[in-house]
C-alpha cells in the first residue's frame, strides 16, 4: 500500500521541481519584455526640435501636424508657440531675453519624438533632411552625440541581456534534465528487465516519455499560474509596470514556458531511458 503513495510523492516532487525551474524560464521572458519596454521608452524620449519660420501660419502648422499624425516614424509630437518657448526659457534660465532685446527671439517649434525603430543616427538624419525640405521649417535641432551614445549603450545592453538569458536557460535545462534523470535512475532495473524479456527500445521509452511529457505540461501550468499571480500583484496591486499586459506578451510568456517544459522533458526522458536501455546489468550496480 505504501508503494503507490511513494510513487505519487515522487511525481509530485518532480512536478514541483520542474515547475520551479520553469518559473526561471518565465522570469527570463519577463526580463526580456521589461528590458524591451524600457529600451523602447528610452529611444522614444529622443527629441527632434523642428523650428518653424516666422511666416509659418496656422495652415502650415495644420499641414505639418497632419503629416506627423499619419507618419509611421512619429511616436508623439508637441507644438510649442513662441510665447510658450519664451516662458519655458525664463523658467529654466531665470532671464528674459525679450526684456533687453525688445522682441521675442524664440521661434515656434514642434518637439517630435520618433518611434524606437527610427531613433538611430541614420534614420534621424534622414528625418532632418525631410523636415528641412519643407518651406515652413527654419532649422532642425537634436543632440547627435547623445543619439549615437544611446544607440551604442542600448546595443551593448541588449547583447549582455541575451547572454544572461542564454546562461539562465542553460541552467534551467540542466536542472530539469538532472531531475528527470534521477527519476528514471530509480527505474533502471525495471528498464533492464524489460530489455531482457525482448521489449523493443521504443516500447520501453514510450511510457516514460508520455509520463514525463504530462509531468512537463503540469509543471508548465503550475509555473504559468505562479508567474501570473506574481505579475498581477506587482503590476496591478503595486502599480509597478514591468511590461505591457497585451495578449501578445502574455502568449509569448505562457507559450515559451509550455514549449520549454514539453521539449526539455521529452528529450530528457528519451535520452535518459535510452541510456539505461543500452547499459549492462553489471554497470547498473556501479552508478
Amino acid at each position: 500500500m505504501s508503494r503507490p503513495h511513494h510513487l505519487w510523492n515522487m511525481y509530485i516532487t518532480a512536478a514541483v521541481s520542474v515547475a520551479l525551474v520553469l518559473c526561471l524560464v518565465g522570469v527570463e521572458c519577463i526580463l526580456l519584455l521589461s528590458a524591451g519596454t524600457l529600451m523602447k521608452h528610452i529611444k522614444e524620449n529622443v527629441t527632434i526640435t523642428v523650428l518653424l519660420t516666422e511666416d509659418a501660419d496656422s495652415t502650415a502648422r495644420q499641414r505639418f501636424e497632419n503629416m506627423l499624425a499619419a507618419a509611421d516614424y512619429c511616436s508623439s509630437f508637441r507644438y510649442v508657440s513662441a510665447e510658450q518657448a519664451l516662458d519655458e526659457h525664463i523658467q529654466t534660465l531665470g532671464e528674459d531675453p525679450s526684456a533687453f532685446l525688445g522682441y521675442n527671439p524664440l521661434y515656434a517649434s514642434y518637439e517630435v519624438h520618433p518611434v524606437a525603430l527610427y531613433s538611430n543616427p541614420d534614420s534621424i538624419s534622414s528625418l532632418e533632411s525631410k523636415f528641412l525640405n519643407l518651406p515652413y521649417v527654419d532649422r532642425v535641432l537634436y543632440q547627435k552625440d547623445l543619439v549615437k551614445l544611446l544607440n551604442s549603450n542600448v546595443s551593448q545592453a541588449a547583447i549582455a541581456l541575451l547572454i544572461i538569458a542564454a546562461v539562465l536557460l542553460l541552467i534551467a535545462c540542466v536542472l530539469i534534465v538532472n531531475t528527470i534523470r534521477l527519476q528514471i535512475y530509480s527505474k533502471r532495473f525495471l528498464i533492464n528487465t524489460m530489455t531482457l524479456v525482448g521489449a523493443t527500445p521504443w516500447t520501453i521509452k514510450a511510457p516514460f516519455v508520455g509520463r514525463y511529457l504530462l509531468l512537463g505540461a503540469i509543471a508548465a501550468l503550475l509555473a504559468i499560474g505562479a508567474l501570473a499571480c506574481t505579475v498581477y500583484y506587482v503590476q496591478i496591486r503595486l502599480g509597478i509596470v514591468l511590461f505591457p499586459l497585451t495578449w501578445q506578451n502574455i502568449t509569448f510568456i505562457a507559450g515559451t514556458i509550455l514549449i520549454a517544459g514539453l521539449l526539455i522533458t521529452f528529450f530528457s526522458s528519451l535520452i535518459a531511458t535510452g541510456r539505461y536501455i543500452r547499459m549492462n546489468i553489471n554497470t547498473m550496480y556501479e552508478i
